[in-house]
Formats: structure tokens, sequence, C-alpha cells
């Protein structure tokens, strides 16, 4: 299996905990030994990996102590990388994840900056429900084009009849409140303001 874009933290290891006691409960139920688990953790490079190895010796304590001998033996490696190209070999995934991290686009979509070089999506850090039209076009093709290669890639990896279970976040064109991306960007907006009325002031004192 792969969870693909793992991050760090409590998360991170709670997938392949999940996917054990599944295994181990099935093979429960036909009677038969459960099978060793390969479990591959996906990030980018720039990831935590340190954090989750350190963690790895606590967490196979608790799988011995929690599951005894309802499960096989289980490794668990790590592959840096972008899960916008391919990391494994063909027909050797039965089982791909990804929990919120397809929101995350593999760059930023070059139309949000007009010919005059302004920012076209000013004063939000993602697409928001005040973002123009052109703004909600640029995320959507950059999207289309990051999904399809993901798509591509997990296709080639995964053996006839793999599953994935991806989860990632909706459209912000809804009747909802704001996205908490979207209050993240006001809060950063306000913390702005107050660096310039800071520096404004420190500015005007030095006059």
């Amino acid at each position: 299996m792969a969870n693909l874009g793992c991050s760090t933290g409590f998360n991170t290891l709670l997938v392949v905990s999940n996917v054990l006691e599944i295994i181990g409960t099935k093979s429960k139920m036909l009677n038969l030994p459960p099978p060793s688990l390969q479990a591959f953790l996906n990030d980018l490079p720039g990831n935590d990996f340190d954090t989750i190895f350190r963690s790895l010796p606590s967490f196979y304590t608790k799988l011995e102590n929690e599951k005894r001998s309802s499960f096989g033996h289980c490794f668990i490696t790590t592959v840096a990388g972008s899960f916008y190209g391919r990391h494994f070999p063909s027909n050797s995934l039965h089982f791909a994840h990804s929990s919120y991290a397809l929101m995350w686009l593999s760059m930023v979509p070059k139309q949000l900056v007009c010919e005059t070089q302004e920012a076209l999506n000013k004063g939000n850090i993602c697409i928001a429900k005040t973002s123009p039209p052109a703004v909600f076009d640029a995320y959507l093709k950059r999207f289309e084009k990051d999904f399809t290669m993901f798509l591509k890639c997990r296709a080639e990896e995964l053996v006839p009849g793999g599953r994935m279970v991806l989860t990632t976040m909706g459209s912000v064109k809804s009747d909802d409140p704001l996205s908490i991306w979207e209050v993240v960007g006001l809060k950063l907006n306000d913390m702005v303001l107050e660096v310039r009325k800071c520096l404004n002031s420190k500015f005007l004192r030095e006059l």
C-alpha cells in the first residue's frame, strides 16, 4: 500500500494501522493467516521523514500490544517525491490512499498574474469566494492537469483490481461560510497590515 502525501503526525501511520486491522479481520473470517504488509509513506522531499522514522518503534510496539497475532509482518518505508509522478513499479500496488493532499497543486497557476504583472487574486492566499472568475479558471485548469497525471501514474502502479481511497476538499462555490484557508488568509492580511503600521510608525519617528 502507499500513503500519498503522508505528511508527519498522528494520521501518517493511522491509515497503516487501519489497513492492518481490516486485513487481520478479513483473514480471520477466511480462516487464513494474515499476509505481510509493505507500506510506503510518500511526500515531498522537504517532509519531516526523520520524525516518522523515530515514531516507528513505538508504533510497532503499540501494534504488538493491541493486535498481537491478528496481523502479519508490517514493513514501512518512505518515498520522497511529488505524487504527480511515478514512484512505484508497474502493477505493484494493491492499495493507494491520499487524505487531504490532492488540493495541493504541483505549482501555482501562471495565469494568476496578468500581463501588467498585477496579481489577479490580490488579498487571498488561495482560491476564495471573492476571487474573480479568471482565478477559478486558472486553478481549475491546473487541477485538471495535475489530477489527470495523478490518475495516470496510479493506473500504471496499481495491480488489476487494486483500490484507491482519496479524500480532498470540495469547491468553495457553495453556501458554506468561509473555508479555513480563507480565514487563515484574512488573518495573514491583518498581520501584514499590523507590520506595515509598525514599520511606518518607526520610519516616521526616525524622521
